[in-house]
C-alpha cells in the first residue's frame, strides 16, 4: 500500500517524461522482492543496488524515494520486533508487537507511539480481568473506560493515547467500529445589521396599541441592548430597569444574577417602557412562564420579505458583537494571535471585574 502511494506520489510529481522511469522502478523492486523474500534483505539488496547507481550518477527521484521508504520500513519492523520494555509484561508487550505490526506505521517514532498506546491498553485489560484480543481491548466501550481511568496518565497523555488507539481500532482486521458521523459545531447567530434594527424599532412604532407597541419597544431594547434572551428576558420587570453609576441598568434575575448596563441608544424608549409597566413584566404579560410568551409579540414584528421574523438570539449576537468592538476584542486577539477562545474564560478568571460605574463608562455608553 505504502509503494503505491510512493509511486503515484513520483508519477505526480516528475512529470510524464518521469512516468516510464518510475514504472521501471517498481517493476525492479518486484523482481527484488520475488528473488530475495525477506523485507528486511530486500531493504539491504535495494540500498546496495541505490548506492551503485549513485556512484554511476544515476540520480531519479523515484529510485531515492524507493531508497527511504526500504530504510525506514526496515527501521520500523526492527523497532517493532525489538519492543520488549520491562514496565509491562512479556505477553503484554507481545500483544503490542503484533498489533502494531499489522498496521501501517511508516517511521520508527510513529511505531514506538503506537506501541505504548497498545500496551498500556493491554496492561489495563489484562489488570481488569480481560482476555488479550483485539476484539475485546479495541472496544470503543473498553477504549473509554480505559481513558478515563488512572492508568491513562495526565490529560494530554489521554488525549494522545485515545487517538493513537482509535487509529489501531480502525486499521485492526479483527476489530472494524462503526464510525461516528461528523455533526456540525454550532454557530453563533449572525448579528443584525444596524439598518435591520432600525426597521424593527420602526414596525414595533408602527403596532395598533399603546401597549402592543411598548412592549414590543421593550423587547428590542433587552435583545440588542442588553443581549437578553430566553427567561431572563420573560422575567425583566419595568422595576428592574434602574438610573445609576452615570448609565441606565437592567437588573437581571435567575441563575447568573447581574446588573446589566444598556447601550446609551435605547435608553429612552427602554425607560418609557420601564415607566409604563412599573412592577408588571415589560414582554411577557401577567405570566411569564407560559409557553412561547413571546411569539405572538414577535410574529406582530415581521415585515415581509426583507424583513423576516425577529430572532432574540439574533438581537443578542447584535448586543454582543457591539460590546466586543467596545472593548477592541477583535484586535486583542489578532495582536495574541488567538483564534478560538475557548480558553479566555480561563484567563477573565484571573481579571478583576472593575466597579459598577467603570463597567458603565466603558459598555453603557456604547451605541448600535
Amino acid at each position: 500500500m505504502e509503494l503505491r502511494r510512493l509511486v503515484v506520489t513520483v508519477t505526480a510529481r516528475v512529470g510524464a517524461g518521469e512516468a516510464a522511469r518510475v514504472q521501471a522502478a517498481r517493476q525492479h523492486k518486484a523482481h527484488l522482492s520475488q528473488l530475495c523474500g525477506d523485507a528486511g534483505l530486500l531493504g539491504e539488496v535495494l540500498r546496495t543496488d541505490l548506492h551503485a547507481r549513485a556512484s554511476h550518477g544515476i540520480h531519479h527521484l523515484a529510485w531515492s524515494l524507493l531508497y527511504i521508504y526500504c530504510v525506514l520500513s526496515r527501521e520500523t519492523a526492527t523497532t517493532i520486533d525489538r519492543y520488549r520494555p520491562r514496565s509491562f509484561s512479556p505477553e503484554v508487550a507481545a500483544f503490542a508487537r503484533a498489533v502494531v505490526s499489522a498496521v501501517e506505521a511508516p517511521r520508527p517514532e510513529r511505531a514506538k507511539a503506537l506501541l505504548f498506546a497498545a500496551a498500556k491498553l493491554a496492561a489495563y485489560g489484562s489488570s481488569i480481568g480481560l482476555e488479550l484480543d483485539e476484539k475485546v481491548l479495541f472496544a470503543e466501550s473498553v477504549i473509554e473506560r480505559f481513558i478515563c481511568s488512572p492508568h491513562s496518565g495526565s490529560a494530554p497523555t489521554r488525549r494522545t493515547l485515545r487517538t493513537n488507539l482509535r487509529f489501531l481500532a480502525r486499521e485492526s482486521p479483527e476489530h472494524v467500529p462503526p464510525q461516528p458521523r461528523r455533526l456540525p459545531r454550532e454557530r453563533a447567530k449572525a448579528p443584525y445589521l444596524p439598518a435591520e434594527i432600525a426597521s424593527y424599532l420602526a414596525l414595533s412604532d408602527a403596532q395598533p396599541t399603546k401597549l402592543r407597541r411598548t412592549r414590543a419597544g421593550a423587547l428590542i431594547c433587552l435583545g440588542a441592548g442588553c443581549g437578553l434572551v430566553g427567561g431572563e428576558l420573560r422575567h425583566v420587570r419595568g422595576s428592574d430597569v434602574v438610573t445609576r453609576s452615570g448609565g441606565v441598568l437592567v437588573l437581571v434575575g435567575g441563575r447568573h444574577p447581574r446588573a446589566v448596563p444598556l447601550l446609551s441608544a435605547y435608553h429612552d424608549r427602554l425607560l418609557f417602557a420601564a415607566a409604563f409597566f412599573g412592577p408588571g413584566y415589560l414582554v411577557s404579560g401577567a405570566n411569564p412562564n407560559s409557553h412561547n410568551v413571546t411569539n405572538p409579540l414577535i410574529r406582530s414584528l415581521s415585515g415581509g420579505i426583507d424583513l423576516p421574523r425577529l430572532e432574540t438570539a439574533r438581537l443578542r449576537a447584535s448586543y454582543l458583537v457591539t460590546m466586543a468592538g467596545q472593548i477592541g476584542l477583535a484586535g486583542f486577539m489578532d495582536a495574541a494571535g488567538i483564534t478560538c477562545s475557548q480558553r479566555l474564560g480561563d484567563l477573565v478568571a484571573h481579571l478583576e471585574a472593575g466597579d459598577e460605574a467603570d463597567v458603565v463608562a466603558r459598555l453603557g455608553a456604547a451605541s448600535t
